[in-house]
């Protein structure tokens, strides 16, 4: 009976394992990113422009069934934005051009169709992201001088936490060009979930002052 038992266990691992497909591949991502803000009305935070960025990285696809993939891999992503504010100190609006480089880690599922046309599916992928900022700059320099806080320079890395979470949702389509060859093209939104700014609650006394990043990207990828 054991042995039965034994055979069968096997048996089942060899064939979940037979199902279970793996893609892996590379991504380019051109991307618009800006900086929601939010702020007591006397600040008047405002999100002023938009940035473009490009970023990439590796795409690991772990399908569980035919339509059905876990999403995952290891991404470099730009992010940021231009915001102002009102300064109380030298009593006029400030402007900062905030960038941010992060390695991120995508969390998601994408769910396939069947073919559309020949050997062509559309997707669709839902979850979320995490990562870490490795890089910032404020108006195109790593350091920033602030004249609303007597000239004091700081690091621009030094006024953003590290960590990042945001929810993910895009849609696509996908061509398989040969057997194991597949390309394809889609649009994504990534809406970051905390407050990236540590620098004006913790050195100029801002209460409630938010900013949290959005991304709206072209992803064009091949997998192998």
């Amino acid at each position: 009976m054991k042995k039965i038992l034994l055979a069968a266990l096997l048996i089942g691992a060899s064939a979940a394992t037979a199902s279970a497909q793996v893609e892996i591949g590379l991504k380019l991502s051109p991307s618009i990113t800006n900086l929601r803000t939010e702020s007591p009305s006397t600040l008047g935070f405002k999100n002023e422009k938009s940035k473009l960025t490009i970023g990439g990285g590796l795409v690991v696809d772990y399908f569980f069934g035919e339509n059905y993939a876990f999403s995952s891999g290891l991404q470099l992503v730009g992010k940021g934005g231009t915001i102002s504010y009102f300064d109380p100190n030298t009593n006029r609006r400030q402007e900062q051009k905030i960038g941010m480089q992060y390695l991120e880690v995508p969390l998601t599922v994408k769910l396939f169709t069947n073919d559309i046309t020949t050997d062509t599916k559309l997707y669709f992928q839902l979850g979320g992201s995490v990562g870490g900022a490795i890089a910032a700059k404020i108006n195109g320099e790593k350091r920033y001088t602030d004249p609303g806080n007597n000239n004091t320079e700081t690091k621009a890395s030094d006024h953003i936490i590290i960590p990042e979470a945001a929810v993910l949702a895009g849609l696509g389509v996908e061509y398989q060009v040969g057997q194991s060859t597949k390309v394809f093209a889609g649009l994504s939104y990534h809406r970051g979930l905390l407050n990236i700014d540590k620098y004006f609650d913790n050195e100029r006394d801002f209460q409630d002052v938010t900013l949290k990043n959005s991304e709206f990207a072209l992803d064009l990828g091949l997998k192998f």
